[in-house]
């Protein structure tokens, strides 16, 4: 799985690590993305995609069960 949402397209993110010594290591930052059956809002089509929790909880699709 690619983490990318259907929805936002939030993908991976190179970002620094810093220590307390203010050294800095690139490293990879994932969205919180999760497999599911969801329909977008105002439409009847099921779709089925990874979709990163943000948009699960600010109501833009309806996971369907």
């Amino acid at each position: 799985m690619a983490n990318i949402c259907l929805v936002c397209d939030k993908r991976p993110q190179v970002v620094n690590s810093v220590s307390n010594a203010n050294n800095r290591v690139k490293r990879w930052a994932y969205p919180n993305v999760h497999k599911i059956r969801f329909s977008y809002k105002g439409q009847q089509t099921v779709t089925r995609g990874a979709v990163c929790t943000k948009c699960l909880k600010s109501g833009k699709i309806k996971k369907v069960v």
